[in-house]
């Protein structure tokens, strides 16, 4: 059995080696790296000649590509079984490939496999975490759950997922770490077009292979860590950003999925209006379900939202000719009740947020177990929680532990 590491990257060649030595100190050696290779100007043709192994291969595109384009550019050079996508400031952990391979002979070869992840922000990346932090991610049918051994997620269950997704609603994580995607899958979406789409390639790929995918694996533990680091698209968003993640990423629609949605989409969040395009190519491509279709009242809905916490009223009255008769109705009581949790307290005040949340919210309650965590590399904060980890303690014990 052959794991494939998709590693495209472009010009961030510190934390690629970081990724990089993760896969090699692996305890299984059937594996294959692909670096793709985004028009760096950094040397990453000559980091990768000097590990002089045979199982990592270069690649690089022409020019500078989209993060869509260049992710292909990586899948179409691997050969593996199972493929991996693994951005170049993420990293395994130990004994990533060998658990993974005792899983697909024990359940027969999965379609699809879901892990859980840690996620680890470097120092000053996000707002209010100076020294960086680490947690875990997110998935509700994971998050509330007793369950510490691998389990099928229902295929019913897998079709609300993506029903919440068409909805505006993260319920689960789409970054494409949390994924160990079959060869077979790898096809199966492949026929319907590219198997990465739209300009957030993760959210089309994570949500069309729960869509087809027959069987999908859950792991309710971690066995990757997904990083932000201070040239990650979670950093210009988290930090008011966003043009310049756009930028770093050149994830611009093609213009047929622009003109076909040029009637809905609002200007405000450009994650939003991604994450529609995103849903709009699978709505596409693919044959959903009759109760599986997007939400675009509420994806406009939160872009005026957006726009009125970004700048007021004002940003607001621009948008008015743009809306209908029905939105500009719903945005007013939308208005009146965010007034009224200024004038409100106590439990009437956190009903109110509640209704709000459900309202217009997207995202879901992060892990609550945060914890700041002193100045490191990824590495090494991979042998920090690998150590507690070891010794029977939980991730809450891991700012103690420094």
């Amino acid at each position: 059995m052959k794991f494939s590491i998709l590693l495209p990257t472009r010009n961030r060649l510190q934390l690629l080696q970081y990724a990089v030595e993760s896969v090699r100190r692996q305890d299984f050696s059937d594996w294959e790296i692909v670096v793709s290779d985004n028009a760096s100007t950094e040397d990453v043709r000559g980091f990768v000649a000097r590990l002089d192994d045979p199982r990592t291969h270069y690649v690089r595109t022409d020019s500078f590509v989209s993060v869509t384009d260049n992710w292909n550019n990586a899948l179409r050079a691997s050969t593996g079984d199972y493929v991996i996508m693994l951005g170049d400031d993420d990293a395994l952990m130990p004994g990533y490939f060998s658990q993974l391979a005792h899983l697909i002979e024990k359940h027969e070869a999965p379609d699809l496999i879901y892990t859980d992840a840690y996620q680890y922000a470097y120092p000053n990346v996000m707002p209010g975490h100076p020294s960086g932090f680490i947690q875990q991610g997110y998935a509700e049918f994971i998050t509330g759950r007793a369950r510490t051994e691998p389990f099928w997620l229902p295929r019913a269950e897998a079709f609300a997922l993506v029903a919440k997704s068409m909805s505006f609603r993260i319920s689960f994580g789409f970054n494409m770490q949390h994924y160990v995607v079959s060869r077979r899958m790898v096809n199966a979406l492949s026929s319907h077009g590219e198997f990465y789409e739209s300009p957030f390639p993760d959210y089309y790929a994570a949500n069309a292979l729960l869509l087809l995918a027959e069987n999908v694996l859950v792991v309710p533990h971690p066995l990757i860590v997904i990083g932000i680091s201070p040239k990650s698209f979670g950093y210009y968003f988290f930090n008011g950003k966003e043009s310049e993640g756009n930028s770093f990423l050149k994830n611009l629609p093609d213009s047929g999925l622009k003109k076909r949605l040029e009637n809905v989409v609002l200007p405000g969040s450009s994650l939003l209006s991604s994450w529609l395009y995103a849903m709009e190519s699978i709505q596409q491509n693919l044959e959903c379900p009759p109760d599986i279709a997007i939400d675009y009242r509420r994806y406009r809905l939160n872009q005026v939202h957006f726009v009125y916490l970004q700048e007021g009223l004002s940003g607001v009255r621009e948008l008015l000719p743009r809306l209908t008769a029905a939105e500009i109705l719903e945005c007013g009581l939308l208005a009146c009740l965010r007034a009224m949790t200024r004038w409100t307290s106590g439990k009437l005040k956190r009903e109110l947020r509640s209704t709000l949340r459900k309202w217009i919210g997207v995202f879901p309650d992060f892990d609550t177990n945060i914890r700041d965590v002193p100045s490191c590399n990824i590495l090494e904060m991979i042998d920090l929680v690998a150590t507690t980890e070891a010794d029977g303690l939980s991730l809450s014990a891991v700012d103690r532990r420094t």
